[in-house]
């Protein structure tokens, strides 16, 4: 049952955005994820509370930041409703796509268990809904996901598989690679691990 903190930045620039504080743990009904998030001076900013089924479908998602609230799940394709800061509106969606993306390194992770690619095997396209901070407003896209390779590390609690990601944005042909290690995203666009206590859990 991890817990640690990410960094996150501008991946072009490299402006610090602020903190992820995060907790994770998988069971045998799929995986939870929550999290505060803070801004570079450390105000609180928004938070993340994630859960996937056994096949990585996303049952549960609530975000919320700078009074924006999302709250979605995997249900009839893709189903959401995001409210604004005033709390008098809401605003529902619907998508046929494969699972939700966005600033957290969750997404990231989520959309790794819900593929389960296979070392070397050819290119996934995935179809997403993204969130992103500060407004949440909802925007699809389409990546293509490659496992590229696996490496075994020895640690001090047994051996360690980092999983070593190829993303493509289909839309712009940009490409990035992406580090999970179980359950923890090691680096990724925009994302470093700065802390973590406890070892990561198995993506199955």
């Amino acid at each position: 049952m991890p817990r640690g903190r990410y960094s996150r930045y501008d991946p072009y620039d490299s402006t610090p955005l602020g903190e992820e504080h995060f907790h994770c743990a998988s069971g045998p009904s799929g995986w939870r994820y929550t999290a505060q998030t803070t801004t570079s001076s450390g105000e609180h900013s928004g938070s993340v509370d994630l859960t996937t089924d056994t096949l990585g479908r996303s049952l549960r998602l609530e975000l919320h930041s700078a009074g924006w609230r999302v709250r979605a799940a995997h249900l009839d394709g893709l189903t959401w409703v995001r409210s604004d800061p005033t709390g008098e509106h809401a605003q529902e969606g619907n998508a046929r796509a494969h699972g939700f993306t966005g600033a957290s390194p969750a997404h990231l992770v989520a959309t790794a268990r819900l593929l389960r690619l296979t070392p070397g095997g050819p290119p996934t396209r995935v179809r997403l809904v993204a969130f992103t901070p500060p407004a949440l407003a909802p925007r699809t896209l389409d990546q293509s996901w490659a496992l590229t390779s696996t490496e075994a590390h020895p640690t001090d609690s047994g051996t360690l598989t980092v999983c070593n990601y190829q993303v493509t944005d289909l839309e712009t042909g940009e490409r990035h690679a992406i580090h999970l290690a179980g359950d923890v995203v090691l680096a990724a666009p925009g994302v470093e691990l700065e802390d973590l206590d406890g070892p990561p859990s198995p993506l199955d």
